[in-house]
Formats: C-alpha cells, sequence, structure tokens
C-alpha cells in the first residue's frame, strides 16, 4: 500500500558525501535519501531538479536501491510541478523561496517541509524568521530533530514575533508545523556476526592490547565547531588515574587543517598522559564500519550549539555499545540515563551573559566560527561525573553488555530508518488533510508570542536589548540545550592544580582564541586567591569586584569551569573522583 509522498527538491552537492569530508548536514541528507528509496511505500520516487542532468545521479540512486520503482523527474522551474506527490521536501528550513514559487501557482496545491540541521547561522535564523512573513500555512512544516532544537526554533519564532507586533502591529499568521522527528541509522548495517574476531583484528592492528579500556569518539575534529576536546581529556585522566586497567581514547575523524591537529594532539599528551591516544582518519571506509567492535565505550561531550541531534550516539547505540554522552541538545532524546549509558550534566551561564556574543557575530567582528567556538568554551561539563562512569564502566563488563543491549533494542525499535521515513510519511499525510479540508486558520491579534511559546518563556536578556531579534543571545536561544544555567546561588570551588591548569588554558589555542570574552590572567588569579580554596557563590565573587561585570564574571567562571580549574561545588561534593593533584 502506498503512503502519502514527497517530491524531492534535489541537488547533487547536497544529497551526496562523494570525494569530500563528512559534514554532518550532508551526510544526514544523503542517509535520509537512500532511506526513502529503501523504505518509502510510494509507488514512484520524485525529484525537483533544475535540469534532467541534475536529475540523473537521483534516477541512478533509486534504480540501484528500489529497481521495483520509477523515478520522475519536476522541473524547478515549474510551480506547479509538486502537485503530483502533494508535498515538497527540502534537506534545511529554508523553505522561503519554495513557498514564494508555490503562490505563483496555487498555494493549496502541496505542502512544503523543511528539517532542521544547524540552527545557530545568520542565515538559518534569517530564514526561520521569514516562516512568518513568507507565504507559509499550518499545512507546511519544519521537521525539529530533537525536542531542544524545538525549543530553540519557537525561542526565534516568539521573539520575531513580538517585533513584527511591536513594530507594525502584524497579527500572528497561522503556524508551520514543528513536528519531532529524529533521524536515523540503518541498524542491520551495524551487525557484525564475527563481533569478537573483528574485535581482535582492529585492535592488533591499531597496537590495542585485548585488556585495555578502549574509549571510542567518532565525528569531526574541531575544537571550535564539534565537540571540545579539553574536557574529554581531563575526564579521561581521572579515570585512568583511579581505574585498575590501561585506558586508551580512539578518535575518529577528520581535521580541517594541520595546525587544529597538531593543537589535539599536544593537548592530548599534555592533559591525559595516563592514556594512549589514537587518531583515525574517518574517511577511511575500512574503518568506519570496523572500529565499533573494537571499543568498549563511545564518548561524546558535545559543547556545541551547531549540533542539534548528534547521530554518532545512535550509531554507537546500534553497534552494541554503552554511550557516556554530554547532557545536551539531542542527546537528551536520545540516551536514555542509566538504561543505555549515561548522560554528563552540563552547565553555561545565564541569558544576559551571552549578548556580546551576538552582538560581535552580527557586527562581524566574529566569524561563525569563532561565535559559536566562544559559546562553546562557556559550555562546561561535570568532569568528575563523567570520570566516574568511566570508572564504573572499565570495571563492570556485565554493566557495559547490559547498557549496550538495551541502546541497540532502543534503536531498532525507534531510530531505525524503517521507522523515520514512517514518520515522514504519516506527516505528510497529515498535512495533505490539513490542505485538503478547506478550512484556512485566520490571523491571530492576540499576542503572537503565545502561538509558539508561552509568553513567560520568552525574557529579554539583563542587558539592554539587542538591536535584531534574529541575533539573540545564545544563552537565551538555546537555554534548553545544557542541564542548566547559573543563577546566584551557584557555588564554585577551586580544583587541586588549578593555578597550574590556568596558565596552561591561556597557553593553548584552544582554549584562548576568544579572549575578548573573559577576564585576564591577572584578574583570574584574583578570584582564585580570594576563593582561597573555599567554596564561593556567584554572588559573592560579583561583591568581591574583582569583575564588576556580571556577564563577563559568569562567561570567565564557565570558562575555568570547562578547563578544569574551577569545580560546581555540588559536583565536587558528590562525585566519587577528585581533582588531581
Amino acid at each position: 500500500m502506498s503512503l502519502a509522498n514527497a517530491a524531492i527538491d534535489y541537488y547533487p552537492s547536497g544529497y551526496s558525501t562523494a570525494g569530500k569530508p563528512l559534514m554532518g548536514r550532508e551526510v544526514a541528507n544523503e542517509a535520509f535519501l537512500q532511506a526513502f528509496f529503501r523504505h518509502g511505500e510510494v509507488d514512484r520516487f520524485y525529484c525537483l531538479a533544475k535540469a534532467e542532468a541534475d536529475f540523473d545521479p537521483f534516477a541512478a540512486a533509486c534504480r540501484k536501491l528500489r529497481e521495483d520503482r520509477a523515478a520522475v523527474w519536476l522541473p524547478r522551474h515549474e510551480p506547479a510541478s509538486p502537485a503530483a506527490p502533494g508535498c515538497l521536501f527540502r534537506g534545511d528550513p529554508v523553505l522561503g523561496e519554495l513557498a514564494w514559487r508555490r503562490r505563483q501557482h496555487d498555494e493549496r496545491a502541496y505542502s512544503l517541509c523543511g528539517v532542521t540541521h544547524t540552527t545557530c547561522t545568520q542565515a538559518v535564523m534569517d530564514a526561520l524568521g521569514g516562516l512568518l512573513t513568507e507565504p507559509l500555512h499550518e499545512w507546511d512544516a519544519i521537521v525539529c530533530t530533537s525536542q531542544a532544537v524545538k525549543a530553540t526554533v519557537e525561542q526565534i519564532l516568539a521573539g520575531w514575533a513580538d517585533y513584527l507586533r511591536g513594530r507594525l502591529g502584524a497579527c500572528a499568521p497561522p503556524r508551520v508545523r514543528l513536528p519531532v522527528i529524529p533521524l536515523g541509522v540503518d541498524a542491520a548495517a551495524f551487525d557484525d556476526p564475527h563481533r569478537e574476531r573483528t574485535r581482535l583484528a582492529v585492535r592488533r592492528t591499531l597496537g590495542i592490547h585485548a585488556e585495555e579500556f578502549v574509549a571510542l569518539y567518532v565525528g569531526r575534529l574541531a575544537f571550535h565547531a564539534k565537540a571540545h576536546p579539553w574536557q574529554l581529556y581531563l575526564s579521561l585522566e581521572r579515570a585512568a588515574a583511579h581505574a585498575r586497567k590501561s585506558f586508551c581514547l580512539i578518535q575518529m575523524g577528520w581535521f580541517a587543517n594541520a595546525e587544529i591537529e597538531a593543537e589535539f594532539k599536544v593537548r592530548a599528551r599534555q592533559l591525559c598522559p595516563r592514556v594512549k591516544t589514537l587518531f583515525i582518519d574517518g574517511n577511511r571506509p575500512e574503518f568506519r564500519r570496523r572500529i565499533w567492535p573494537a571499543a568498549d565505550v563511545f564518548i561524546s561531550l558535545a559543547d556545541n550549539i551547531q549540533e542539534t541531534f548528534g547521530l554518532t550516539p545512535v550509531e554507537a547505540m546500534a553497534a552494541g555499545l554503552p554511550v557516556v554522552v554530554s547532557d545536551f541538545n539531542g542527546y537528551k532524546d536520545t540516551v536514555r540515563h542509566g538504561i543505555d549509558g549515561f548522560r554528563v550534566p552540563v552547565v553555561t551561564p545565564a541569558a544576559g551573559a551571552g549578548t556580546e556574543l551576538a552582538r560581535r557575530y552580527e557586527r562581524g567582528e566574529d566569524d561563525y566560527d569563532r561565535y559559536i567556538g566562544g559559546v562553546s568554551l562557556c559550555t562546561a561539563i561535570d568532569i568528575n561525573a563523567c570520570a566516574s562512569y568511566l570508572v564504573q564502566l572499565a570495571a563492570d563488563s556485565a554493566l557495559r553488555t547490559s547498557l549496550g543491549r538495551s541502546g541497540r533494542q532502543r534503536v531498532q525499535n525507534q531510530y531505525d530508518w524503517r521507522h523515520v521515513i514512517r514518520a515522514y510519511q504519516e506527516l505528510w499525510h497529515e498535512l495533505a488533510g490539513i490542505r485538503r479540508s478547506g478550512v484556512a486558520a485566520e490571523a491571530r491579534c492576540d499576542g503572537p508570542s503565545d502561538q509558539f511559546v508561552p509568553q513567560s518563556a520568552w525574557q529579554a536578556p539583563r542587558s539592554s536589548s539587542l538591536s535584531n531579534p534574529l541575533r539573540p543571545d545564545p544563552f537565551a536561544l538555546f537555554a534548553g540545550y545544557p542541564t542548566a544555567q547559573f543563577d546566584g546561588a551557584a557555588t564554585f570551588v577551586g580544583c587541586a592544580g588549578g593555578e597550574r591548569r590556568l596558565v596552561e588554558m591561556y597557553e593553548a589555542p584552544m582554549m584562548n582564541f576568544a579572549p575578548a570574552l573573559f577576564a585576564t590572567l591577572a584578574e583570574c588569579r584574583q578570584l582564585l586567591e580570594f576563593m582561597a580554596g573555599d567554596a564561593r557563590s556567584l554572588d559573592e565573587l560579583l561583591a568581591a569586584g574583582v569583575l564588576t561585570d556580571l556577564s563577563c564574571l559568569e562567561r570567565t567562571l564557565a570558562w575555568l569551569l570547562k578547563g578544569g580549574v574551577l569545580a560546581l561545588a555540588p559536583f565536587a561534593k558528590t562525585r566519587p573522583v577528585p581533582c588531581p593533584d
């Protein structure tokens, strides 16, 4: 039986990873298209493309994966062409151009459906703002890949709607739907009938002894744009110091340049000398599938706002590995704490502390990489908790097996592509029903914000308002990503060896590439002297007068937490792994 269908707004480069470094959006879109060919219950596959030459690779992929179904080319320049399938899917949230083109024909002729990937670029924030002013309707949708990213989109829409009402007296337009559908994996692809043989062979190739405890990270190796490695290295070092076996860390990915590669390797030697650290080119296909059995645990301490879902922990779960992840963004949805693995608490400054970051990005003082990197430097995990989880997993093979089995079952039942594609087809069916009902929602003038989030959930930063609501304070916009944010009662304590670690932070390019956001070395030393080994609250540290700018103080404290110079006092008191000398 055929279910609802959709044409794919297709650009060959946007749905292929061939011959180039792996990037999240292209990986996700390529996998989605392949999964749609395999699992889509439709009688044919539609491709909206500029020319037949662009359609050719789509048709070739269709023949390879679903030779019993035809591929049909729809010319992009004809506004009516997607009416046949009834929906047009685009692999990003930028729907404005498609909506205006549809309006040239008939706004009820078909639905539009996009999907979120990164939401923190200026282009994407502008596109999301456009959802309120472009000819989009309640029969259109932006799929959010996690609850965290849905909250972010709602914040953007709420702030922009408030601005439009204040500026123009504008009523709220009909709401574009924001369903949550995750990314998917092909669970069967991670089956290995010779798992133990593969494990031993890969370990032998990499020079890893059978008894070593191996933690695996898979993903782009970029400290400013993915998962900053500093706290990963500190956590593993603390765990290795307290465990009764040797530790090894495999980082499989790719570096953007030689300077970043050198910085990763220098800091790994400096921060976790007890741990054997190996780097593997993630673009090598011979390792991309075989690496999983070689590990005992998967670890990903994502701390970057450009991440919205995080696919690699789901892949690790599909491979039967227990996972240790940061309690951040989409990881909150995918990893069940204590069932599939462990989620490590994450803290950031409160809304208001990021106003300067947003302004520097808006003014062009910081480019996109420096902007998201600066936010990452202010995002800290509980290093002691992470180390404690690793010690626990290293000591208990039965626990590793149990968590790995639960995670694999979860992927098979929820994240396998056959379920995800079914969810998309059910969404497209629902949108078609709304479109055909003949009842259009009316514009509302009773306060646009409550259409997206409660009025109380949108609060302007404590400092003066930003000039552009589509360039908000990241700690307000992404407040749903971390476990918690600072308040005045947040209490900090110095870690043993903090002075030495502080100097290392100022000397390390990966920790000191945004000096304008933080206190000077002299000011940080004054803060440590004031603490004098005692726990101090945020309010007490502000009253001390070393830093009188609350925003700068919060950013600096978060940075010092990230560096292992400080710990949040509740974390330090309750976790069994102390700060090292």
